[in-house]
């Protein structure tokens, strides 16, 4: 608790000397060489779920049933990395590093919802929902030094404005159910966001401005969830296996689009040859990842090794690096970039890319620490259920609480994660449990408890299921008589689609039990 305690406080020291600089900031201080930052965010999106063949010795690093021209131009452009890792396997706790450089074990971020007893053999711990206040974020380093800071589409970090961490003009709070949804002409926001963020651009480069806008998208997977000609468009190239895939496409096809049409302004701007754009996602994709094993909602590297694509003034066009870089390493590389003078965050975990950038072999990421550290202590979509893993070289470790157990990997010989190598190198896993121990228990990171007593996971289970029966039947009994008219159940449908947490079409049992 007291490691807490004086993380705040130093977040909030290092704070207040950002807002003296802004404060003290005048345009006189402005340099011409001042890059504009364009992130964007796709959702989902596996490490082969482009058709960009990531590793160039990985012909499985593509996708045959995905068609991102926009991306293929962004590769040709600029750099792709092949060895990239979100924080974490879902959407939150990425998002808060992606603002914060910080990992989701250290801010208590680890999951969408609150965790705690869910009914399950062990329990979850508890989950910080909001982004902290006194966490210093991108925006307000870039603002430090003139930057001009913008945000739009998905946040999920919590229902602050992100006015509160420094972003200038945005879409508001907005949740992981995302916008109403307009197939045509808007689907999931991704034109309207892609329209926002240009116009925003064009302000500041109209103010003589630079400035940092991202934009995340909401995704989807059906037909619904993309403009109707995009459909077809996606029908017409045969992209797709089946008719959820075939909505998965179409969708990826928008947002690609979107992409080019960021592109074009660049161009259309002047600014094409002073902006890094910079392109990566969330997690992995709940379907099949290429050869990587797993998916959204798991440690196996299919939750969490995805695409990251950059193009900028030190990018040399086409090339490519398989050195190890991570979600955390984000925010120091554009601060880096951007001239930011104030000390980051000791908490603050990644390195900046700006060597990796000019050289793409044997550049370094000088980072606090060596090894990458992921914890997702929670029950989600993989059997393994709570877990935590540590990456060091090429050697990966998955922690499992359920079982007590820890599976050993050699990447650099099994990228599918096949060849458990635990047995035969206890010394290997010995030496990265204890430093996966060391890591955890330094930034204080919530980890899940067995029950005990009489407590039994079904006894828990039988009560979530009431009071979920309750909640529905309270939902639908407008007037509250303890009876059901015909009427008030014609609000089922409305009620069972706001259950659907991630708009998939389909309610699982974590979505019912209300998780």
């Amino acid at each position: 608790m007291m490691t807490r305690k004086l993380r705040v406080v130093s977040y909030q020291l290092a704070k207040i000397l950002v807002f003296i600089l802004a404060a003290s900031w005048k345009p006189t201080q402005l340099t011409a060489d001042q890059p504009n930052f364009v992130f964007i965010q796709g959702e989902g999106q596996g490490w082969a779920s482009t058709s960009v063949q990531l590793d160039p010795d990985e012909p499985e690093s593509k996708s045959h049933v995905f068609s991102t021209p926009n991306l293929e131009r962004l590769a040709r452009e600029g750099i792709r990395f092949s060895n990239y890792y979100a924080p974490s396997p879902r959407c939150t706790p990425s998002r808060a590093t992606y603002f914060t450089g910080i990992s989701p074990a250290r801010l208590g971020m680890t999951f969408t919802s609150a965790g705690g007893d869910t009914g399950q053999v062990w329990i979850e711990p508890r989950v910080v929902s909001e982004l902290p206040p006194d966490v210093t974020t991108i925006a307000e380093l870039l603002k430090s030094v003139g930057y001009a800071t913008a945000h739009f589409g998905k946040w999920h970090v919590g229902r602050t404005d992100p006015r509160v961490h420094g972003f200038d003009e945005s879409d508001g709070p907005t949740s992981n159910s995302g916008p109403e949804n307009s197939s045509s002409p808007n689907p999931k926001q991704a034109y309207g966001m892609t329209e926002r963020g240009i116009a925003f651009m064009r302000r500041q480069v109209q103010a003589n401005k630079p400035f940092y806008v991202q934009l995340s998208h909401y995704g989807g997977r059906s037909q619904a969830d993309a403009k109707p000609e995009t459909f077809e468009k996606a029908l017409r190239l045969g992209l797709g296996r089946d008719e959820r895939n075939l909505g998965a496409a179409a969708v990826v096809l928008d947002m690609d689009i979107t992409i080019g049409m960021l592109l074009d302004a660049l161009d259309e701007l002047g600014i094409a040859n002073n902006t890094y754009l910079i392109y990566t996602a969330d997690h992995g994709t709940p379907g099949r990842n290429g050869p990587l094993q797993g998916g959204k909602g798991g440690l196996w590297d299919g939750g969490i090794r995805i695409p990251l694509f950059v193009r900028g003034p030190l990018v040399k066009a086409g090339s490519h690096s398989s050195v190890l870089v991570t979600g955390a390493d984000l925010v120091p590389t554009v601060a880096d970039l951007a001239g930011v003078s104030v000390k980051l965050s000791d908490d603050v975990e990644g390195g900046s890319l700006r060597q990796l950038l000019v050289n793409p072999v044997s550049g370094e990421v000088a980072r606090p620490r060596e090894e990458i550290v992921f914890h997702f202590p929670h029950y989600d979509k993989d059997p393994l259920g709570p877990v935590s893993a540590i990456i060091v070289d090429n050697f990966k470790l998955i922690r499992t609480y359920e079982d007590d157990r820890h599976l050993l990997f050699d990447l650099s010989q099994d990228i599918g994660e096949r060849n458990d190598l635990s047995g035969s190198r206890s010394d290997k896993v010995r030496e990265l449990s204890a430093r996966l121990t060391s890591y955890l228990d330094s930034v204080d990171a919530g980890v899940p408890v067995k029950r005990s007593g009489d407590d039994t996971p079904s006894s828990v289970a039988a009560r979530n299921r009431k009071a979920n029966l309750d909640a529905i039947m309270q939902g639908l009994d407008k007037n509250l008589d303890g009876q059901l008219t015909t009427d008030e159940i014609k609000r089922l449908p409305a009620l069972l689609r706001s259950l659907d947490k991630n708009k998939d079409g389909i309610l699982s049992r974590d979505e019912v039990r209300g998780r």
